[in-house]
């Protein structure tokens, strides 16, 4: 296994999530041109797509990181079947975004740090009220402590697994896909915090 030099490329970032879940989940992680959206398999396409926005390296993290969290009934829709509610939030409406935005902010932020990369919290809510940005952010950093205690769920912890070999210890791609795939088959449900419906 010969080391690699690291370049935060969004085409190692596909590789690295297929090798991992396109066989295992029928999940493959796409580049998008426009906003970030999750289609779920169908006719015309025998995968379920978790499609990231312009390319964006933290993008696809962020993305992914809701695809960790969701059940496997809310897999099956569009965008898990959430509502999205844009830019310009009120003062409630940002409160729910936020306490909706927290775990998969702290699993972004945990395979964020696995890739070497510096991590910033979104709030995306830049025509709206007022956000404090560092109370938010504290909100999840003790998320993400909390799942380093507790367990993250099955496929996020796979997930960072496979970023770190690569990313942190500089393994080869088939190298750390494999120690990724290894985790995902070791993992325990029972042992594994998830919030899976």
């Amino acid at each position: 296994m010969h080391a690699h030099s690291i370049s935060h490329c969004s085409n190692d970032l596909i590789a690295l999530f297929d090798g991992v879940f396109r066989d295992t989940y029928q999940t493959c992680l796409v580049r998008g041109t426009d906003e970030p959206l999750y289609l779920p398999a169908g006719s015309e396409h025998e995968c379920h797509r978790i499609i990231f926005a312009h390319g964006f390296f933290a993008s696809a993290l962020h993305e992914v990181s809701h695809w960790c969290i969701a059940g496997a009934k809310r897999r099956t829709l569009e965008d898990y079947g959430y509502w999205y509610l844009p830019d310009g939030r009120d003062q409630t409406q940002q409160s729910s975004f936020e306490s909706v935005e927290v775990a998969p902010q702290a699993l972004e932020l945990l395979f964020t740090q696995a890739s070497g990369r510096h991590f910033e919290v979104s709030i995306d809510n830049l025509n709206g009220e007022a956000v404090d940005r560092h109370r938010f952010r504290a909100r999840v950093e003790a998320r993400a402590e909390q799942y380093l205690l507790e367990g993250l769920p099955r496929r996020a912890e796979a997930f960072r697994c496979t970023l770190q070999a690569y990313y942190r210890c500089r393994l080869t791609r088939e190298a750390a896909i494999a120690k990724g795939r290894a985790r995902l088959a070791e993992s325990k449900p029972g042992h594994i915090v998830t919030v899976e419906d």
